[in-house]
């Protein structure tokens, strides 16, 4: 697959807006941090509706219960995983004290694994991945996964305050969590869409489709991080 450099340029220039808009979501306060999280949740509903609807038409109304394990409960379970960690916590009006440490683990983690899987892929992709997402190589999702994880421990090495709360093996961990549950939720979302009938779930970031295109990975990746969190660290 070769790599399509307009196309490159155009999602990497949505890119750098979208992420600039999460840091400040993450970083700037609690209610940010929340206010964040409430329009993706909102977002990425909207969407499931709309696809269930194309899928079910009438009788989509059951399966829309889905969408609190598939939307509603990782993202809470994202947000609780940014309360009450003593590192980079901040302290605000109603003393509520958070820290986007683990969210942003888990969302850069992402973030690395979808990028390097679509370079690599665009490199040196040759072997089909899977029927349901046709543009997937296995080049690129092993490539993917492991500079996923490389990067994420190089950073915590950087860092002291991730060393600070997080072993480095902890930190590798979330982030091969990240890039097969991820990978694995790309999948389902693709699946999705294919049942819908539709290339993207939305069309709010040129270049990278709508909020279930953009959060996929992060709503099945984020129950296996909390509960690596819960069990572990």
């Amino acid at each position: 697959m070769a790599l399509n450099k307009e196309v490159f340029k155009t999602r990497s220039l949505t890119a750098i807006v979208f992420v600039i808009v999460m840091l400040l979501g993450l970083f700037w306060n609690w209610w940010s941090f929340v206010i964040l999280f409430a329009i993706i949740h909102f977002g990425c509903w909207y969407e499931f509706v709309k696809l269930m609807k194309k899928i079910h038409g009438a009788k989509f109304f059951p399966y829309c219960l889905l969408g609190l394990l598939y939307i509603t409960m990782p993202l809470l379970m994202m947000v609780e995983l940014g309360v009450d960690w003593e590192i980079y916590t901040v302290n605000i009006t109603n003393g509520i004290l958070y820290s986007p440490l683990l969210p942003c683990i888990i969302i850069f983690s992402i973030w690395i694994n979808d990028t390097m899987a679509y370079i690599v892929g665009s490199l040196i992709g040759k072997t089909p991945f899977s029927k349901i997402s046709p543009k997937k190589t296995w080049e690129g999702t092993a490539g993917g996964a492991i500079l996923c994880v490389a990067a994420m421990m190089l950073l915590a090495y950087l860092v002291p305050s991730i060393k600070a709360v997080l072993s480095l093996w902890d930190v590798a961990a979330i982030a091969a969590i990240c890039a097969i549950f991820g990978t694995a939720g790309d999948l389902l979302e693709s699946k999705i869409k294919r049942l819908a009938g539709v290339k993207d779930s939305g069309s709010f970031m040129p270049g990278h489709g709508g909020f279930l295109d953009r959060f996929d990975s992060l709503l099945v990746a984020t129950p296996f991080v909390w509960l690596y969190v819960w069990l572990f660290v």
